[in-house]
């Protein structure tokens, strides 16, 4: 039986691969949260490995307060620069396929046009400047890797946009949304799928991709979207923000292309809104039942 190693397992992004773990019994999963497990620790890192065999490794381990980042610059690079290259080098020696996770904000978002996964990149954030070192470190490191660049995350769980703005509608606030930022609202789940099936077919097109959900939005668009698939379009004031203040600069367009994906993989992508809509149903229909 293979075995795959999920780091930051308490992660959002980490409990998407958890919960689709269950339909996966052909595997055995080890889930590791950063508390467990932190990957900044060599030798930790190296003690595990050493006791067991693992033929794939997901990090999900991340530094991801874009905000924070700019005055934790030394913590991000460690978490997203200096494990990653910890982790390939020990993926590199144990033979063991790593997954990893960057982001659209390698971009500096003056293009006008989906970024492709050769284009420039020039982050203007720390945080993205942290994970594009981790990409160079990994690809300095390990032969057999995937380094999926992915947009404005979300999920049943833990902190993210989605679980905001309808806590936000619970407690019928007024928000002012951004319109300034134009992206993609990403499914988490539909990136833990996507890897899974990369697994299970054990293709070994190695290399960076971009994946998100298709078609584009704005923030604005997003909360919008988010309060009248729930039904709260009539609780909670949201209004338009063409200058909203953030400590970390944001490309103002960071829409990834996602030709090489879908050429390698052969998946088919779901437009953000039908992704959305199918997280809220599910989410609801498990809570009532």
């Amino acid at each position: 039986m293979k075995s795959i190693l999920v780091t930051g397992a308490s992660g959002q992004l980490g409990r998407c691969f958890e919960k689709l773990s269950s339909q996966y019994s052909q595997f055995d999963f080890v889930f590791m949260s950063s508390s467990e497990l932190d990957i900044t620790n060599k030798c930790d890192l190296t003690h595990l490995f050493a006791a067991k065999d693992f033929d794939y490794c997901i990090n999900c381990a991340a530094y991801t307060n874009v905000e924070k980042a700019e005055s934790e610059k030394e913590k991000a690079f460690k978490v997203n620069a200096e494990a990653p290259k910890i982790l390939a080098d020990i993926c590199h020696f144990s033979n063991t396929t790593l997954f990893h996770f960057s982001t659209d904000y390698v971009f500096n978002g003056n293009s006008k046009m989906p970024y492709a996964e050769d284009d420039k990149t020039d982050p203007i954030n720390v945080y993205g400047a942290s994970k594009l070192k981790g990409e160079e470190n990994i690809r300095k490191s390990a032969d057999k890797y995937f380094i999926f660049r992915t947009s404005w995350l979300y999920s049943e769980f833990n902190h993210n946009f989605f679980n905001t703005i309808l806590r936000k509608a619970e407690e019928k606030a007024t928000l002012n949304i951004t319109t300034a930022q134009k992206g993609t609202p990403t499914n988490a789940n539909d990136l833990a799928q996507l890897v899974m099936q990369i697994i299970v077919s054990e293709n070994a097109n190695y290399g960076v991709y971009h994946f998100s959900n298709d078609g584009e939005a704005t923030w604005y668009d997003f909360a919008e979207a988010i309060l009248e698939i729930s039904g709260n379009t009539e609780v909670l004031e949201l209004n338009k923000d063409n200058s909203y203040k953030t400590v970390a600069k944001r490309p103002e367009y960071s829409v990834l292309s996602k030709k090489e994906v879908q050429q390698n993989f052969n998946i088919p992508l779901i437009h953000w809104r039908e992704s959305l809509e199918q997280l809220y149903n599910s989410a609801i229909s498990k809570k009532s039942s």
